[in-house]
């Protein structure tokens, strides 16, 4: 039987293809880069040409001494929120417009005014905004009527892909959810949305499972991509549904926080998390028939890296003398300042922000400042921060399910310090995992492997994927940031009117 599985990740910056083994064995990956098209102050487009020149580029790549019969399955990661307008030959009538633009202000704007905006989170399980597919679609519609008038299908980055190798229009449940025009309810396109907005909903596709084999890799994508006809092509999840299969959250309550450049903690549910402040969202999960809550703010490891180069010249040109990590010389200096960093505090807003905030004026601050503070304290202030607004999204992850214990993923989980004061924060036990930074690849291998039987269950993850450390809750630090804690929500909400100032002295 064969016993390979390719996933494909289509990032913001190119596609990963990664080779596993259906025992869960990394074996490879290749990247191909794309570019972004950033224009208008906030817009921001691909050519979804070069996601296919992409894919077979990294695909052929990654099969360089593989046997292309020894392949099982392929499957699909991908950017979501976006918006590709194809005819119905499956041509790309216009740029995508990605996840990142944000033209679509005016648009969201009507949808909220013809909606009301809970009534709207409570059948999609998020919040109306300019960010998903639905605003920008209205937005093509009132200024691009003779693209929309010849759309036949609106697709996602992974579902245009599983099209040129299968020739079928499908997305699944996940991307779906990132529409803000399906209902997270029924597993359907929502009516009552598109009615509202005037959207006909023959333009969306129909929405699939995970693990739903869409075809067969045609002989002319074969060719491109340098494998053989015939090869199962299994649809796959957005990004952060396949990070939440390639973090091992596939059963009820496991919960994990990925710490990239920005941050979330997302769970495992039988149903949406439904907050009355909306300050969480829910998306379906990979996993068919659950959901996976979720929380996410803007600039977690944005911060360090800011910090890494404004506060740490020092830092850097040590390392560079020395040829040694700067990680290690900042995380060391943070080591060696006291749990609360003497009562320095970091708004981590550089931004704006998301969950739990939702404030795009927000902006990042010290406070507290005296001239006792070090060099120290504001490097530990700094992931204190991080760690406290992630507190808060816990916290409200935490009113809908018991929350034992954080699995930790992504680039900031590389660092032993910043995990333990996040376990201190969080006031549970955290565990980062073994591959870092391969969830997304994770994730899209399982959707692959269990849509073709080669494994039996989501549960199977476990092949790929394991923690392999454990940091515990110092009690005496863990006292101390709960009495942080809500200091450090006050200084938020005590300079929202002077965030709102600044915006408005911008304009």
């Amino acid at each position: 039987m064969p016993n390979y599985l390719i996933a494909h990740d289509l990032g913001t910056s190119g596609n990963k293809a990664t080779l596993f083994t259906t025992d869960g064995e990394y074996v490879k990956s290749r990247v191909a880069g794309y570019d972004t098209h950033f224009f208008n102050a906030n817009w921001a487009e691909q050519a979804p040409e070069d996601w296919w020149k992409a894919v077979c580029l990294s695909t052929k790549e990654l099969m360089q001494g593989v046997d292309a019969g020894s392949v099982a399955a392929i499957s699909f990661s991908g950017q979501m929120m976006g918006c590709l307008c194809l005819d119905k030959n499956g041509t790309p009538l216009r740029k995508h417009i990605i996840w990142a633009d944000m033209r679509a202000v005016k648009e969201e704007r009507s949808i909220r005014e013809r909606i009301d905006p809970h009534e709207f989170y409570h059948i999609t399980g998020h919040r109306p905004s300019a960010s998903y597919s639905l605003a920008k679609l209205l937005w093509v519609k009132n200024n691009e009527p003779d693209v929309y008038r010849n759309i036949y299908k609106v697709l996602n980055a992974k579902d245009y892909i599983v099209y040129k190798m299968t020739g079928q229009f499908l997305t699944d449940h996940s991307d779906a959810t990132g529409t803000n025009a399906y209902d997270l309810n029924r597993f359907c396109w929502s009516e009552k949305i598109l009615d509202a907005v005037g959207i006909d909903g023959a333009l969306f596709p129909e929405a699939k499972p995970s693990t739903h084999i869409a075809g067969e890799l045609g002989k002319e994508a074969a060719e491109a991509c340098g494998l053989v006809p015939g090869i199962p092509v299994v649809i796959g999840a957005g990004d952060g549904t396949a990070a939440t299969v390639g973090a091992g959250s596939v059963s009820e309550g496991v919960t994990y926080n990925c710490l990239g450049s920005s941050s979330w903690i997302a769970t495992t549910a039988q149903k949406p998390a439904f907050d009355e402040e909306m300050r969480i969202f829910n998306w379906a999960h990979a996993v068919p028939g659950l959901i996976a809550p979720c929380g996410t703010m803007q600039a977690a490891g944005n911060s360090y890296a800011w910090m890494k180069k404004q506060l740490c010249g020092e830092e850097a040109a040590r390392a560079q003398k020395e040829e040694i990590s700067i990680y290690d010389l900042i995380n060391g200096e943070i080591a060696q300042a006291p749990a609360g960093a003497n009562g320095l505090y970091y708004l981590p807003y550089l931004i704006g922000e998301r969950s739990p905030r939702w404030n795009p004026n927000a902006k990042g601050a010290f406070i507290g400042l005296t001239m006792e503070h070090t060099h120290r304290d504001m490097l530990r202030s700094v992931v204190e921060g991080v760690g406290m607004n992630l507190r808060l999204i816990l916290d409200i992850i935490r009113t809908h399910t018991e929350v034992k214990e954080i699995i930790a993923l992504g680039g900031l989980a590389k660092s032993d310090v910043c995990l333990q004061i996040f376990s201190d924060i969080f006031g549970i036990p955290v565990k980062p995992l073994n591959h870092l930074e391969e969830a997304t690849s994770i994730g899209a291998a399982v959707c692959a492997g269990v849509g073709v039987g080669a494994l039996s269950s989501f549960e199977e993850v476990s092949k790929f994927v394991r923690p392999v450390g454990e940091f515990e809750p110092e009690a005496e630090h863990s006292a101390l940031y709960e009495k942080m804690l809500p200091v450090f929500d006050h200084s938020y909400h005590a300079l929202c009117g002077v965030y709102d100032e600044i915006a408005g002295m911008a304009k």
